[in-house]
């Protein structure tokens, strides 16, 4: 199937597949024919989609506290985000819906999609275990988590230059404290300062994630 070569991953028990795909529209329309729907799926996708991505952000992005792994993990599970995720592989075309539902653009339906993104999940974990389920989850998430590091790091270090720009004569300044861990796996830790107080002080992989950590904590520090 065309949606499986897009995944990356081939159902042994290609019944599974067909029952991520149906939405209750679909079994409503054939009652008498018993066929399975997929909300049962999206049950347990959604707890797999769940542990994966803790597991990946707890592990990946050590510099944030409990708080802030909460509401990334929150960003990236929502159902914005499996929308968006399952729009990368055009999944609303392969479901099966009752025509009422299609003609009322079931497919594009944020709700509908997103559940089948779950079920998809839950689908190649009961098919295929775990490995194969995280490395389809992390395929969507890790660039989004990319994305998401990106834009925290431009607005933190703006932010905090644009509050302290109002103030002519204050000097922002950034600088390095300690270096550790081998080549593949450094940590660094900045202080920023403002005319030579530390305001925030913060660690990351690299000087520029550092840097972006000390700026999201004097922020914090001055009610930002």
């Amino acid at each position: 199937m065309e949606l499986e070569d897009k995944i990356g991953y081939h159902f042994q028990n290609q019944e599974l597949l067909s029952v991520a795909l149906t939405h209750s529209s679909y079994a409503n329309e054939r009652k008498s024919q018993h066929i399975q729907y997929n909300e049962r799926l999206e049950f347990l996708g959604d707890a797999v989609l769940s542990i994966v991505v803790s597991d990946y952000i707890f592990t990946h992005c050590p510099e944030l506290p409990e708080g802030e792994l909460t509401k990334l993990r929150a960003a990236l599970v929502c159902e914005k985000s499996l929308f968006e995720f399952a729009k990368q592989i055009q999944l609303g075309s392969y479901l099966r819906l009752s025509k009422g539902e299609r003609n009322n653009g079931g497919a594009e339906r944020p709700s509908i999609v997103s559940d089948a993104f779950e079920a998809l999940i839950a689908a190649i974990y009961i098919d295929g275990g775990i490995e194969p389920a995280s490395k389809h989850i992390l395929n969507f998430v890790i660039p989004a988590i990319k994305n998401s590091q990106k834009k925290r790091m431009k607005d933190y270090k703006t932010t905090l230059q644009e509050i302290i720009q109002k103030n002519p004569g204050e000097k922002l300044e950034y600088v390095l404290v300690s270096e550790s861990g081998p080549d593949h796996n450094k940590h660094f830790v900045f202080e920023v300062h403002l005319n030579s107080n530390v305001i925030g002080k913060g660690g990351g992989r690299s000087k520029k994630e550092a840097e972006q950590q000390a700026a999201r904590e004097a922020l914090e520090l001055m009610g930002y």
